[in-house]
């Protein structure tokens, strides 16, 4: 069995003495809040320079734990979702680039134990709501063979309930869409069942507005989703609040990715653009919930995660807020999709008043993975060999926010491309001369020339400006055999060798024999 720390023993550190757990704590009720497209630099507590007043997020982080050095497991938004519910590295997955489509089959294999299923195990009521983009399984017509294509578009029978989906995961309750906001089919899916039988549209033609055509529910308006998924948010928060079981909610928001439409109420209200209206309606739903939970009187022992699932998309427009000095992804080099620092480090943020009895902030490094083994110990869970082979649980964060000892031996970044970078203290090594995004360098022409590896100490560099891996070739080298160790070995964390899951050609994988 892999070694988990007892929460029990740390659970008497954080309420201050034996006396006062003379008897079992009680399990937290745990929200995790995901954005979608949001940057580091979007939140007003992590850049001095933000022209967004993320206030609601901001009162988060004063009385919760603020993480500065928080990272998704990719750059895109499938595989982050893949390593939140598994604990696993999404290029291990069949899914070694790219990201899905809205008809794309489950990424996660039914065997595959999710943080939902533990949860559940342990006598959570576990809800999802919003954007899944993991893939489940529509009732077909047509046979397709590449489903992961975005502009592939079988024929679903949207009578019947999907075969395979978060209810196999581990979800007791579940409403939301299949992938993004832009992707077809635009439908509402609630508890495997469609809402609506959808017909088609047209595709959209504004920039910050798109959307791509498809078939869409008659309940469907794109204008309206993200109050609408806040609605059966608050929903599920009301139904559950104050039962003798605690609850789990994914929440999963459709924003501020594209298309960038922040409701009327918002429109104007950042001075920046619609993208920084839509940025401060997403910080306004996670005050709406705040709300609800202190009437309900469940504020104090409920756990809110607070992050994005990357860095931020240039459909923010990136010329347009540089105008009037706003960056989203602050002092970091790149965005969205990218292997650069603006690509995956995120808002993080943790607030639990039971847990956490001294609001701080912690420089530790931690990844989106990390959640399957701290709700695993939070709920005394012990995991298997088989279970979140890439997470490492945070919780003694919550009792020493800088250990002298890092939590994470090293961490492994990816890019949509299929790119790879490994972190271990002040140093990152990308295996690869460009972005591996969308950023520059990325064609065979600008990427020509340029050293095969990029090395950066961040600790003087998060900028990611001086390349020193022809100064350190013995750091490159050390970081290089750590992350082959990783790959082959399928696990960065203790425990039994594992597989990765095969495919008939491993992209990005051009550095290593493997």
């Amino acid at each position: 069995m892999k070694y988990v720390q007892n929460w029990a023993i740390a659970a008497l550190l954080i309420l201050g003495s034996m006396s006062a757990y003379s008897q079992k704590a009680q399990a937290p009720n745990i929200i995790y809040i995901l954005a979608d497209d949001l940057g580091y630099g979007d939140i007003s507590s992590l850049n001095p320079q933000s022209k967004l007043n993320t206030k609601h997020i901001d009162q988060m982080g004063k009385t919760g734990m603020i993480y500065t050095d928080a990272h998704t497991s990719s750059s895109v938004c499938t595989p982050t979702r893949y390593g939140i519910l598994t604990g696993r590295y999404n290029w291990r997955s069949r899914l070694k680039n790219g990201v899905l489509s809205g008809f794309s089959k489950s990424l996660i294999q039914p065997e595959r134990v999710t943080v939902a299923k533990i949860l559940k195990d342990k006598g959570y009521k576990t809800g999802f709501v919003g954007k899944w983009h993991l893939g489940w399984d529509w009732e077909l017509r047509s046979e397709e063979k590449n489903l992961d294509n975005l502009g592939v578009h079988p024929v679903v029978d949207y009578s019947m309930p999907i075969k395979f989906g978060p209810k196999n995961l581990g979800f007791d309750y579940s409403y939301g869409i299949s992938g993004s906001l832009d992707m077809a089919p635009y439908v509402y899916v609630e508890n495997g069942r469609s809402t609506t039988i959808p017909t088609d549209t047209t595709i959209s033609v504004e920039d910050k507005g798109f959307w791509r055509r498809g078939l869409t529910g008659a309940d469907f308006h794109h204008t309206d989703v993200m109050d609408h998924f806040q609605e059966k948010t608050l929903a599920f928060i009301a139904e559950n609040a104050g039962k003798k079981e605690p609850f789990f909610l994914y929440y999963a928001l459709a924003a501020p990715h594209t298309p960038i439409l922040p409701s009327s109420k918002f429109m104007g209200t950042s001075n920046t653009n619609f993208y920084g209206d839509f940025v401060l309606q997403v910080d306004d739903l996670v005050g709406q919930i705040e709300k609800l939970l202190k009437e309900k009187g469940i504020s104090e022992n409920t756990m809110i995660i607070f992050t994005s699932d990357n860095g931020c998309s240039p459909k923010a427009n990136f010329k347009e807020l540089a105008q009037v000095g706003h960056d989203p992804s602050y002092i970091y080099r790149g965005h969205k999709a990218d292997i650069y620092e603006g690509g995956h480090r995120v808002p993080f943020i943790v607030k639990w008043p039971q847990g956490i009895k001294q609001p701080g902030v912690s420089n530790e490094i931690i990844c989106t993975t990390d959640f399957f083994a701290t709700a695993a110990e939070l709920a005394g869970h012990r995991m298997t060999d088989q279970e979140g082979e890439d997470s490492y649980s945070f919780a003694p964060t919550f009792i020493n926010p800088n250990p002298a000892k890092p939590i994470r031996e090293a961490t492994v970044h990816h890019s949509i491309d299929g790119r790879f970078a490994i972190r271990q203290g002040p140093w990152k090594l990308i295996v690869w001369p460009g972005s591996g995004g969308w950023s520059l360098p990325k064609s065979k022409t600008e990427l020509q020339g340029l050293p095969t590896y990029q090395l950066f100490d961040l600790s003087k560099d998060p900028a990611e400006e001086n390349n020193l891996y022809s100064q350190n070739p013995q750091k490159a080298a050390d970081l290089k055999r750590l992350l082959t160790k990783y790959v082959k070995e399928g696990r960065s964390t203790p425990g039994k060798i594992q597989k990765n899951d095969p495919v008939a050609q491993w992209e990005g994988l051009e550095w290593m024999d493997l």
